[in-house]
């Protein structure tokens, strides 16, 4: 197990916070032909690796976050607090600003 890998899974995100991984385009199309780095868009899909225990409310009490490690997500464009592991980019992202959760 490479040492950013074990970094990551040790990553434990905090309240609502989500830990996620965008997911990369293909840079193939399916009759084979390579794209160019610069015709590859970064989608707004993303698998997410960690969640937080949840948020607390006026009363103390704990509020569950939506997603599940695992889970693929529609993230914003833009926001997030990005975070790089060696070579690896991910992004943590609050419960609430999560646009999506695919169903697959």
């Amino acid at each position: 197990m490479s040492t950013a890998l074990k970094s990551v899974k040790a990553l434990a995100p905090l309240l609502d916070r989500v830990l996620v991984q965008r997911v990369k385009a293909e840079a193939k199309t399916a009759g084979g032909i390579f794209l160019p780095e610069s015709a590859v868009k970064d989608l707004n899909e993303a698998k997410v690796l960690a969640v937080g225990p949840g948020a607390l409310d006026k009363e103390g009490k704990r509020i569950p976050c939506s997603v599940t490690p695992g889970d693929k997500v529609l993230i914003p464009q833009y926001g997030g607090s990005p975070i790089k592991v060696g070579e690896e980019e991910y992004s943590l992202f609050r419960d609430h600003e999560l646009l999506a959760k695919i169903k697959e």
